[in-house]
């Protein structure tokens, strides 16, 4: 670990190679005596579960309150700690370090909205990541071992989980046999094997929030989500940034529209973009670390003080004893599962990064509730039948939900796509916040609604109204109706609609209704 952590990082013993926390610091004390307490004895296993749970991430919380809230006798199972990525390592520091981060760009633009701010206003890198550290373990109650034992009413077993047979699981030499079970062990940052990498040293974002000093120059691979939304929070609380990718575009996932928008913002804010590059090594010299790279354009180096890796995601299946349970798996796709989220073992269901391609805090949780419905009311709940929104927080946001139109277009469905600026929307305009849209396609000659996109800087807020449209077999055209404040930034939602709903306006219809007007005016 680099010297830039300017603590003691906590022993890996706890569990190597994972999430990591801060010896001493007070904060994470707090966390840790929430979420993995020094003193926590596990309790004597019931003759049977009802449902045992083997991962306290989302997935695994979710399916382990919603069960034990109906009545049934539930065992929970985790290694590490319980929050699992998105408490510790994920949606809550992360989201912290991006707040952060938009209050001094904010301060940096303030000029713009005729506010003079003194100069030489800078971010307090430490004092942003202490807060970080203060939210989450504010927020670490709510998965606490004893929040689960006391109030809930769950057996809560700390350690490793392993299966010895199709209906039972040992943990620390106690063996805890169930009618169902669940496996939600989430996934971890894929480490890629670039030369050199390991040796000269790296953070993930199982890692990165264990700063407490800034870097002043970082490097940051991947241009997905996590790097995306690192590489511009960081940039903006002072470091310099280059974000490398592997292909020529940023978030090449997303709507292209919606991906160039935020890529012209990472170059106006300086962030170095070294695009469709191969790394070839990584190398120490002195005190910095190098990354040697390749593109169309020709070699080149990046020096740096420290590299971030946001390159994927890889399941957590491994050391859990899926072959004696006969539960079929894949080391990159993660647990086999049906429509209804049931292993190759009908006993055992999966939910969460283990097994699903969405790996959102958002979507565990759904597919957790379906997990409960089906394990233990042998429901029929398909995770097929979701309507999945999502958002990638930089600023300003990407939120999507549906399909894109090449989706749409590659089944052979033919859409039609209304898209309004924010430009055309005058709270955007007051706000300054005019780089963005919405974009909704529905189905052509009709107006249900396929997908949609919205760019803005609280688009993850916006796009729930679209996904309540959409799960309630609303169309697009329902939404005119909808009556919002103004002036509000989602009113680009209603002039979606409004747009739809002027393509109704056939020239035979707009002909009928003139001779009609002129006949009132008789």
């Amino acid at each position: 670990m680099s010297a830039l952590h300017g603590r003691a990082i906590a022993s890996a013993s706890l569990v190597p190679e994972r999430a990591q926390v801060i010896a001493g610091d007070p904060y994470d004390d707090e966390l840790v005596a929430n979420v993995r307490p020094a003193d926590w004895r596990n309790p004597e296993p019931a003759p049977r579960y009802n449902l045992v749970v083997v991962g306290a991430g989302t997935a695994g919380l979710v399916s382990a309150a919603g069960a034990a809230g109906l009545g049934a006798k539930v065992a929970l199972v985790e290694r590490h700690l319980m929050g699992g990525d998105c408490l510790n390592v994920g949606c809550v520091p992360s989201k912290c370090v991006i707040r952060s981060s938009r209050v001094i760009s904010d301060v940096a633009r303030a000029d713009q909205l005729g506010v003079r701010v003194p100069a030489g206003a800078e971010a307090d890198f430490a004092a942003a990541m202490a807060r970080m550290r203060r939210v989450r373990a504010g927020i670490s109650h709510h998965d606490s071992a004893r929040r689960f034992r006391d109030e809930l009413g769950v057996d809560v077993f700390l350690g490793e989980a392993r299966f010895t047979g199709p209906d039972a699981v040992s943990v620390d030499g106690k063996e805890l046999r169930f009618a169902r079970a669940v496996v939600a062990t989430g996934a971890r940052a894929a480490h890629p094997g670039i030369p050199g990498l390991a040796e000269a040293g790296y953070l993930t974002n199982e890692t990165v929030f264990t700063l407490t000093e800034r870097p002043r120059r970082l490097a940051v691979i991947g241009g997905g989500p996590i790097g995306c939304e690192l590489a511009q929070a960081f940039r903006r609380l002072g470091c310099e940034v280059a974000l490398l990718n592997d292909t020529a575009h940023l978030l090449n996932r997303e709507d292209a529209d919606a991906a160039e928008i935020v890529q012209r913002a990472f170059v106006r804010e300086g962030i170095r973009l070294v695009l469709n590059v191969r790394i070839e090594r990584v190398e120490r010299r002195g005190g910095a670390k190098v990354l040697a790279y390749g593109c169309p354009e020709g070699a080149g180096e990046v020096e740096v003080d420290e590299i971030v890796v946001g390159a994927g995601r890889v399941p957590n299946v491994e050391g859990l004893g899926l072959e004696q349970a006969g539960i079929a798996y894949h080391p990159q796709r993660g647990v086999q599962v049906d429509d209804r989220l049931r292993t190759t073992n009908p006993r055992v269901y999966a939910a969460g990064d283990v097994a699903m391609e969405t790996k959102f805090t958002h979507a565990a949780d759904a597919a957790a509730r379906i997990v409960i419905q089906n394990a233990l009311f042998a429901g029929r709940k398909a995770v097929s039948g979701l309507v999945m929104p999502w958002c990638t927080y930089t600023d300003p946001e990407i939120a999507h939900v549906g399909l894109y139109e090449r989706d749409a277009r590659a089944r052979g469905i033919d859409v039609s796509t209304f898209t309004i600026p924010l430009s055309e929307v005058d709270r955007a305009l007051a706000d300054d916040e005019t780089d963005g849209f919405v974009k909704v396609h529905v189905k052509r000659g009709g107006d249900r609604i396929l997908g949609a996109t919205i760019v803005a800087r609280h688009a993850g807020e916006m796009i729930s109204e679209i996904t309540l449209a959409m799960v309630a077999g609303r169309g697009l055209g329902t939404l005119a109706s909808v009556i919002h404040p103004y002036p509000t930034q989602a009113e680009a939602i209603r002039k979606a609609a409004d747009a739809y709903n002027r393509t109704r306006l056939t020239p035979f219809v707009k002909r009928a209704f003139s001779a009609w007007l002129r006949w009132q005016r008789r």
